[in-house]
């Protein structure tokens, strides 16, 4: 009786997860976009909201590291928003330079993901997705402050996901995924004007330049491109066009 009770249980639960969500208004799609618009443009609010975006940043080099049989050894987030993932392996070959070009590109291809889901009408699904790789994420950090950014951040996930109702899980959802696709194209930019300054010695697109012997121009290029067009191609699924 018990099992049979777990099992409806269970089934009940991955219909809910699996199944299709109805899309919010067309005022709330516009609404999470304005939302994210004005966390991302100011500078003194995107000081703050950046740290998410470098969650997804170390998380992208985490998971690709692990996908190409490195050795993560874990992740730290400061205060300041950067972020340092360390993994063990060869450190040249394939591995390491998708390792490498993972972080810039991870937010806005999350973003394009999520808005893919969501246009599917996959709103559970993209919740619990979300807090899933935040609690595989947590198992890796290294430091309190990336501990607290991703307990909070996992928290909040856990909380809409479980108490919130139908319409407020609808527009989390959308303004999670606008602020990956607004979020993530910001980055590219910053580092851009940093490189101009003659800053920014190590950073990815350096890190990369090494591995590959291409200019880190180029790299720059690609993080650019790739966060523009997950933008466009995610909005477009999002707006419903």
């Amino acid at each position: 009786m018990v099992s049979t009770v777990a099992a409806a249980s269970l089934a009940s639960l991955w219909d809910e997860v699996s199944g299709t969500q109805p899309d919010p208004d067309t005022w709330v799609v516009f609404a999470t976009l304005a939302a994210a618009a004005a966390v991302v443009v100011p500078q003194g609010l995107w000081r703050l909201s950046r740290n998410a975006v470098t969650i997804a940043h170390e998380g992208g080099h985490g998971l690709v590291a692990l996908l190409t049989g490195r050795t993560l050894t874990g992740i730290r987030l400061h205060s300041d928003t950067s972020g340092l993932t360390v993994s063990r392996g060869k450190p040249h070959g394939i591995g390491m330079i998708l390792t490498a070009a993972a972080g810039y590109t991870a937010p806005p291809l999350l973003g394009l993901g999520g808005a893919a889901l969501l246009g599917a009408g996959r709103i559970t699904l993209l919740l619990w997705l979300a807090t899933g790789l935040l609690v595989a994420m947590l198992v890796m950090i290294r430091n309190a402050y990336g501990a607290m950014s991703v307990l909070v951040t996992g928290g909040t996930f856990v909380l809409v996901s479980w108490l919130a109702g139908p319409q407020v899980q609808a527009a989390f959802a959308y303004a999670v995924v606008w602020f990956l696709l607004l979020g993530g194209v910001r980055p590219a930019f910053e580092l851009q004007a940093k490189r101009s300054r003659g800053g920014a010695g190590d950073s990815d697109a350096d890190q990369l330049s090494r591995l590959t012997h291409v200019p880190a121009g180029l790299w720059l290029f690609l993080f650019h491109a790739v966060s523009l067009c997950a933008l466009l191609g995610g909005g477009r699924w999002l707006l419903g066009l």
